[in-house]
C-alpha cells in the first residue's frame, strides 16, 4: 500500500464539553459523512487539567500525553468550536497550550489543521475562528487556507445529534477536501525531507 492510498486519519477536537454540543454533533456527522475516504476520531478534552508548566516532563498528566499522541498519530486535525464572549472557549485554549509544547516541536508543527466554528448567533463564531487560527499559527500548525467555515444559527441546523443542513454539509465537504489536499501534499513532501 503506497502512502497515497493509506486512508486519511483525522482527529476531531470540539471546543465544547457540553453533552449536547453542536460542535461535537458536527464532528460526529462529519465522521459519518467521510467514512469511505477517511476516519475521524473525536478527542474528549474533559480530562485535560489546567495548564501548569510545573507538570511538564516527567510529571506530564496522562490526558495531556494522550492528546499529544493523538495529534502526532493523525494526518490532520479538525477543530470545531463555539464562541464564548467573542473568543475561543478556555477549555480549547488550555488544550492547545498543552499541545503546543515543547515549543517549536509540538505535534501540531506542520500538521494540516482545519478550523470551523458554530454559534446560534448570526456571526457563526467568526471571532473565535480568528483566535484559534492565530493560536495554531503560533504553534506552527499548517492552518488550511479556505474561506472561514462558520456555521451561523447552528441551533436550527442540528437535530438529534446530527448536522442536518444540506448547505452547511456541502460547505464542510469543500473544506474537508482542502484539508485532504494539504495532507496529500504533506505526504508527498515527507520522502524528500527524510
Amino acid at each position: 500500500m503506497t502512502e497515497a492510498t493509506v486512508p486519511i486519519r483525522l482527529l476531531g477536537i470540539s471546543g465544547s464539553l457540553r453533552r449536547h454540543s453542536y460542535c461535537t454533533a458536527i464532528l460526529r456527522t462529519l465522521g459519518q459523512t467521510i467514512a469511505e475516504s477517511a476516519t475521524l476520531e473525536i478527542f474528549d478534552l474533559s480530562s485535560i487539567p489546567p495548564y501548569n508548566e510545573d507538570e511538564e516532563g516527567e510529571n506530564l498528566p496522562q490526558a495531556v500525553l494522550d492528546l499529544r499522541q493523538a495529534v502526532e498519530k493523525c494526518d490532520g486535525v479538525v477543530l470545531a468550536s463555539p464562541e464564548f464572549n467573542h473568543g475561543m472557549p478556555g477549555v480549547l485554549k488550555n488544550a492547545l497550550d498543552w499541545a503546543s509544547r515543547p515549543a517549536y516541536r509540538s505535534p501540531f508543527a506542520g500538521k494540516p489543521s482545519l478550523v470551523l466554528t458554530a454559534s446560534p448567533a448570526f456571526t457563526g463564531g467568526v471571532r473565535a475562528q480568528s483566535q484559534i487560527a492565530e493560536t495554531l499559527a503560533a504553534m506552527l500548525a499548517h492552518v488550511v487556507a479556505v474561506p472561514q467555515v462558520v456555521i451561523a444559527s447552528v441551533h436550527e441546523k442540528v437535530a438529534d445529534g446530527r448536522m442536518t443542513d444540506p448547505a452547511s454539509l456541502q460547505f464542510l465537504a469543500v473544506a474537508i477536501d482542502a484539508l485532504a489536499d494539504a495532507i496529500a501534499l504533506r505526504r508527498l513532501a515527507r520522502p524528500a525531507i527524510a
